[in-house]
This record gives C-alpha cells, structure tokens and sequence, in this order.
C-alpha cells in the first residue's frame, strides 16, 4: 500500500488514506470510522490495521475514479505520511562516498571536527525536531541565520511498531515502509555545531525535514536496498546514486537505533549520498527560487520549493 495523510475540503478535515491509481482514498470514511483519521494511531493498530485497509482497497478495486470517499489527487492538499513523528533519527555519513566529499570540505570550522577519524563501529548520528517536518509540494523558507541552506536525498524508515533491543535477523518485522526524505542542512550553522561537538539548529529549524509524498509498505518494493536515488535542483541532477551504496542497511540501522525505545510513526534516515552542495569545489546553495526534487525509484518524488524569510 502507498499511505498517506492529506486534507480534504479545502484543508476542513485531515485524514489518513491510500494512494490508487492517482486517487486518495479516505480510508477513515471507507471504513465507517474503524479506521482512525491519523497515521500514528493507525500504526499503532498493527497488523489489525493494516489487514481492514488491505480488505477495504482490495473490495474497492483499482477503478476508483468517481467512487465514494475517492478524491483526485489535485482536491486534496498532502501533509507528510506521518506529520508528527515521535522522533526522527538521522543517521550521519552512511554514504561512504558522502564522507570523503565532507572530509574534503575545507572550511575551517568544518574541519575542526576531524572528519577523518570518522568511525564505523557503529552507526552514529542525532535526533532532528519534530516541529521541522513538512510535506512534499511545500514552501521552505530560508532561514535568517543562515547562508548556506544544502540538500540531501535520503529514505526514510518509518517504524510500524514498538521496538526495543531487537536483533538484526528480528528487525525487518517492526518497519512499516520507507518514504523520500530530503534532509535540509544550514552547513554555516551546522559547522560551528560540530566544532563544539554538538549539532542542533543546522539540522532542525522550521521546514528543515520535508518527506513523503507517501508511506510505501515494505511489500510494495522489490528490494529496499536497490533503488535509484536522484535529487535535481531545478532540473539539475545534483545528487545520483542507489540505496544499496548505504554503509549500513535498514536491519543493522533498526537494530542498532533500537537501543533506545522506537515506537509507531518514529523515522531513522538512511544519510545521504554524495553530491551535496557542501562537497562542491565551488558550493552554490540553494536560494529562494530553487525548487527541489528528490525521486527514489518505487517510493516517488518528493517536492520543496525554496523561499526567502517574510
């Protein structure tokens, strides 16, 4: 199934539905409320859920067009697959290509943080703000204390049930699908931060971790670990590489991140390939104007378009 959470009646009512045939359907009213209106409560339903959605799409049938509690994709306006996830977990350089263009990278303040005695014992990485989630097709605004906004193309692994010491062997069983996750960065803000050995605003301000446009189930995928990744910045492909170049894969990122508490609705990234503005010679950061396209083969295309600050 392709989930997703949008507003109907010009934005009345938030729900939950699926992705059809480029149709929404509400899954909420198909199902006479037994279906909850938001994706973390879905979630938290487990299997339950997910098998009276199955039934409901499966009675439906692929010609949805025109049938009750059915909408074009151009009626409804979508909010990120889960628009208040409990946490997000970034993972740091799971690129290993993406690690040697940062290491590159010479502004001083970045290279203080000594980018070369990187490890990968384990996976590492930070925890980014709920409040900075937004939905594909929104507007970005630049932030005031930055010069230097950047772009990274990621997956998302959305959890679809509690997890807590599980093992890699264990860990596809607690993933409820993957979304397009675009990670904005603010590298003048996030060098300082990693020159004092900790990183915040660089990663979490408002608009910061657009993704979507939808939750894909695992089912849905040939082979999670095999997907083209591409982001273009007005049609310039800046970023092209494949999920399966990712240092550690979803199980090992599971498991690991699993040591502390992951619940229905939280996201761990996959970190980002190369081709960041940050790892250019000469960067060009992106500016009010700039729309941004993140396509990873079977999950979509996510959308930002960048503005200046009111």
């Amino acid at each position: 199934m392709r989930l997703a959470t949008f507003r109907i009646n010009d934005g009345a009512r938030s729900t939950i539905g699926a992705f059809v045939e480029g149709h929404y359907v509400d899954l909420h009213a198909l199902s006479k409320g037994a279906l909850p209106d938001n994706m973390l409560a879905f979630l938290d339903m487990g299997e339950a859920g997910f098998a009276k959605a199955k039934t409901l799409l499966d009675e439906l049938g692929q010609d949805v067009a025109g049938k009750a509690h059915v909408y074009a994709a151009d009626s409804i306006e979508l909010d990120a697959p889960v628009p208040r996830p409990g946490k997000i977990i970034h993972t740091a350089c799971n690129f290993d290509s993406h690690l040697k263009e940062l290491t590159d990278w010479q502004q001083p303040e970045w290279q203080s943080h000594n980018w070369g005695d990187f490890h990968f014992e384990h996976p590492t990485g930070f925890l980014e703000a709920p409040s900075s989630v937004t939905a594909s097709g929104s507007s970005v605004a630049i932030p005031r204390f930055t010069k230097q906004l950047d772009y990274e193309i990621e997956i998302g692994i959305i959890i679809g049930k509690k997890a807590f010491h599980v093992s890699p062997t264990d860990a596809m069983d607690y993933v409820a699908g993957y979304t397009v996750f675009n990670d904005l960065s603010a590298r003048d803000i996030q060098a300082r931060e990693h020159a004092n050995k900790v990183i915040l605003l660089g990663k979490s301000f408002d608009g910061s971790c657009p993704f979507g446009p939808h939750l894909v189930t695992t089912d849905e995928l040939s082979d999670p670990h095999n997907l083209d990744m591409k982001l273009r910045v007005n049609d310039e492909l800046r970023q092209d590489a494949n999920t399966g170049d990712m240092h550690y894969k979803t199980a090992e990122l599971v498991s690991w991140w699993s040591n502390t508490t992951l619940e229905p609705g939280d996201i761990i990234t996959s970190g980002s390939p190369p081709g960041v503005a940050a790892g250019m010679k000469a960067p060009v950061w992106l500016k009010a104007g700039d729309r941004v396209d993140a396509t990873v083969a079977e999950l979509g295309t996510l959308t930002v378009h960048i503005v200046a600050a009111d």
